[in-house]
């Protein structure tokens, strides 16, 4: 058996300013460690499992060696959650998705929290085609999004939202160069709001699937939807109107078996996350893996 991930023991010395908190109840903040790394920490919304949610997505994400954030465990003043890895050192800047859909599409609201029916992914595609310049640049940006989604629908992660997304960027001599900033800001995944009674219920039920197809995406199909269809059901459609994306991303699942799945839960220490949870996080997996190599 491998060994349980490590837990990082933050200091109130390493902050870098005080716990702020974001919309929705989250509270984060960020520090910096002795080797001059800043990372950020969260805490997870009360009864949730945001914290192991985060550390799992990222190790699922390193299977399918798609560019992700680097997450572990860690523990501030003897509180649980997860803390990130910034990606934007060395001068380099994050452009989120909500700010290039303005660029590109003057009507878009960027503040809009909720309910954003044009925050589809024919847009997102269109702002790739449109911030890079070379057609090989154009060609890894659209097919690196569709490598997020493809993540989305195994883990479940229904918070794609247009600030979960974006570009890096940075100066070299005058001119901006960039890429698809790595997967980020996975806590809404593999059922982590759900308490173990309503586990052991789709568990003992074996309906699972039921939990999946409820889910709502923050990505739209169509501007006339009401809702954002599930992670799964979105890359469903999309495998179809992006043949070419699609199959490559979804080719990117040849290299994950379920258990290397169980694994990555396995490895969560036991008093972090229940056993319901854990079986319940793998059963989901297993499912929408099922689901998407039928569609590949």
């Amino acid at each position: 058996m491998l060994d349980p991930y490590p837990v990082v023991e933050i200091q109130e010395e390493w902050l870098l300013d005080e716990p702020e908190e974001e919309m929705g109840g989250k509270r984060k903040f960020w520090y910096r460690q002795e080797d001059g790394i800043e990372w950020l920490f969260k805490f997870p919304r009360p009864n949730t499992g945001e914290h192991w949610a985060e550390k799992v997505a990222a190790e699922i994400a390193a299977l399918l060696e798609i560019p992700h954030a680097i997450v572990d465990l860690a523990t501030f003043g003897g509180t649980r959650g997860s803390t990130t890895k910034s990606f934007t050192a060395g001068g380099l800047e994050l452009v989120h998705g909500n700010q290039l859909l303005k660029r590109f599409f003057p009507e878009y609201n960027p503040d809009l929290t909720f309910g954003q029916s044009d925050h589809t992914l024919a847009r997102i595609l269109t702002v790739m085609e449109n911030v890079f310049l070379s057609d090989e640049g154009r060609k890894q940006a659209r097919l690196r999004i569709a490598e997020y989604l493809v993540l989305d629908a195994l883990i479940g992660n229904t918070d794609r939202h247009h600030e979960n997304w974006g570009v890096v960027r940075h100066q070299e001599h005058g001119r901006w160069r960039g890429y698809v900033a790595p997967s980020f800001d996975h806590a809404s995944s593999l059922g982590r709001e759900i308490q173990d009674r309503r586990r052991q219920t789709y568990l003992r039920e074996e309906n699972v699937d039921v939990y999946i197809k409820k889910g709502r995406g923050a990505i739209y199909w169509s501007e006339n939807k009401r809702h954002g269809p599930s992670p799964l059901q979105l890359v469903r459609h999309a495998a179809v109107e992006y043949p070419e994306l699609f199959r490559r991303a979804l080719g990117r699942l040849d290299g994950v078996s379920e258990d290397a799945i169980v694994e990555t839960i396995c490895r969560i220490p036991d008093d972090w996350m229940s056993v319901l949870a854990g079986k319940f996080a793998a059963a989901a997996m297993k499912y929408n893996l099922t689901q998407l190599r039928t569609i590949g």
